[in-house]
């Protein structure tokens, strides 16, 4: 089994900078912010990529592509719920 604390504490440090130069914040909520980082460097270490936990991979390269952190609805979701569905990234 693949130590996750170091793609963790990586995932988080990304999840962090890109918050900030994007205009969001994370998730209040520590504990949230800490298993959507789990999910993310779960899929990184299995998949090879750093998808999305909340959303399902399909196995389809182009399709999936959309769904890797961000993915390609957090903009919308943000604008239009103020957080995207993985709840990770919080308006602002």
């Amino acid at each position: 089994m693949t130590n996750l604390k170091p793609i963790m504490d990586k995932t988080h440090a990304w999840a962090t900078s890109y918050a900030k130069r994007r205009g969001y914040k994370l998730n209040p909520d520590d504990e949230m912010v800490q298993l959507v980082v789990e999910g993310l460097a779960k899929n990184k270490a299995e998949l090879g990529k750093q998808y999305c936990p909340c959303r399902i991979v399909s196995g389809n390269v182009e399709q999936d592509r959309k769904i890797i952190c961000p993915c390609v609805y957090h903009h919308d979701e943000i604008k239009e719920n103020g957080s995207c569905h993985c709840s990770l990234f919080f308006k602002h």
